[in-house]
């Protein structure tokens, strides 16, 4: 599904196929497109397919919903798993420039180590930082497997600014390039793709808010802009909790798509129940700033 847009600057949607998406997801997504179209930018689809627990029908399952509500993309979706080598390769130049280095603590003992009082939990606390060759070879002697990758930070700290949010400053530790079993992470492979993608405005759930600042300050050590944030407000449930299927989220085969779109019409505070109507109602500064506590009808 294409939708012609000549602007060089391109927002995204960025599922991960390991479930089918709920109402919350179809909202985000709505919004990310709201988004995108409302400055004359391009839209597109990138499926985050690199975690061995996502499967090719789910995808697919995705995406037709994505088109059953409206949703319109410029270029063909993007898999993650067909663009290993672009991850290796900046890998390889971190690495080579003394700006990345091999670790081998498990999460518990991560977990376990004293860390800096502003630091929260699970912030890598720089363990393996300052290994020499015969400390490494006896870490991996002792674990039996690769070690994972992390950023050699150089500050601690980076500030970005969100539509939403405004100014916000969060940790930046020596985050994970690559997992111990290869698999890149996905602080490295978000900020790469969308690098090479074009992509210059990020809309996504607030519960990724805490992320932004590793993943631009990462996009500053590679040369790339950061883009514009605008990080919404969850949906979730009567409980206050995020919105899941164990939980009894539902999606389009339970609800239908007019059901569906009146619904996220509704939360956003939209007379008009379809994409067109909303586009034309939208104004980012009229966006709700709380989550959307959804209840099934």
């Amino acid at each position: 599904m294409t939708e012609a847009s000549g602007a060089a600057g391109a927002g995204r949607f960025a599922p991960s196929p390991s479930a089918d998406l709920h109402i919350g997801n179809l909202r985000t997504a709505v919004l990310a497109w709201l988004f995108a179209r409302s400055t004359g930018r391009r839209f597109l689809l990138r499926v985050e397919d690199l975690d061995d627990r996502t499967f090719p029908d789910v995808a697919a399952r995705q995406l037709a919903d994505l088109a059953a509500i409206g949703i319109s993309w410029d270029e063909p979706p993007q898999y993650q798993r067909a663009h290993a080598d672009r991850y290796d390769a900046v890998v390889e130049q971190l690495l080579t420039a003394g700006m990345a280095y091999e670790c081998y603590c498990s999460r518990r003992e991560i977990l376990a180590a004293p860390r800096a009082p502003h630091a929260p939990e699970g912030a890598y606390p720089g363990t393996c930082r300052e290994l020499d060759d015969a400390q490494r070879a006896s870490r991996r002697a002792a674990t039996g497997r690769p070690p994972a990758l992390r950023l050699r930070a150089d500050r601690d700290e980076f500030t970005v600014t969100d539509l939403l949010h405004g100014s916000y400053t969060g940790v930046v530790d020596d985050f994970v390039l690559r997992r111990f079993d290869g698999v890149p992470a996905y602080n490295l492979a978000v900020v790469v793709d969308d690098g090479g993608s074009g992509v210059d405005q990020v809309v996504r759930g607030d519960d990724l808010l805490s992320s932004a600042p590793r993943q631009a300050y990462l996009a500053a050590l590679l040369g790339l802009p950061a883009p514009v944030y605008a990080h919404v407000p969850l949906a979730l449930n009567a409980e206050g909790k995020r919105l899941a299927k164990r939980d009894g989220a539902v999606g389009l085969a339970e609800i239908g798509v007019p059901t569906a779109l009146r619904q996220i019409a509704d939360s956003l505070g939209y007379t008009a129940a379809d994409l067109p109507g909303m586009l034309a109602e939208f104004d980012p500064a009229r966006l709700p700033r709380q989550p959307w506590i959804f209840r099934p009808a």
